[in-house]
């Protein structure tokens, strides 16, 4: 007669090299690790070494996007040249631009698309990169705006408002664990 002999395995051991942690979200994470390589694609610019502000305000909104080294002049004129590109592609009912960043429509593009002579984008330099103010005319397209502008703070994980709260520290959340000091939006 054979002998059994029990074996205990630990999370750890059977985890391999290809899984997170335990403890983690690896499909926020990886999704997220995707949206930052989309965007880095697609904007040209490393989303670690950048920060995103989607404000919104009282007639629409404004998307901040600023290099965190403002010394870094070509990143700077990357981000001027992706947001005025990007204002010009809106005005024209075009989100592709965003769609292929978060790998999906993104929400309210369709009335911002369908509405697109109501509506004003503007580019603008800033010292560190730029803005894209976005104005809307009525109520259905302001909320459209409000439910794009939600969509893309909760998938590139930024601040709402330009010195309220954290702004995004793409490096923070790519960093296993919690690191001491980072504040999260």
């Amino acid at each position: 007669m054979r002998r059994l002999v029990p074996v205990i395995l630990s999370a750890a051991a059977c985890a391999g090299p290809d899984l997170p942690p335990p403890g983690s979200t690896p499909r926020a994470d990886s999704a997220f690790a995707a949206v930052q390589a989309r965007g880095a694609e697609v904007m040209g610019v490393d989303q670690q070494a950048a920060t995103h502000v989607f404000e919104d305000l009282a007639d629409g909104g404004r998307i901040l996007f600023t290099a965190n080294d403002p010394t870094d002049t070509a990143a700077v004129r990357t981000i001027r040249a992706h947001l005025r590109a990007q204002a010009t592609a809106f005005a024209a009912g075009d989100f592709s631009g965003p769609a292929q960043v978060h790998g999906r429509t993104v929400p309210g593009t369709d009335v911002m698309a369908a509405r697109r002579r109501s509506m004003r984008y503007d580019a603008s330099d800033r010292p560190d990169g730029g803005e894209l103010r976005i104005v809307a005319t009525d109520p259905e397209t302001l909320a459209a705006v409000r439910r794009f502008l939600q969509f893309q703070r909760e998938d590139h994980r930024a601040a709402g408002h330009e010195g309220h709260g954290a702004a995004m520290d793409h490096a923070a959340h790519m960093r296993p664990g919690p690191t001491p000091g980072a504040r999260m939006p």
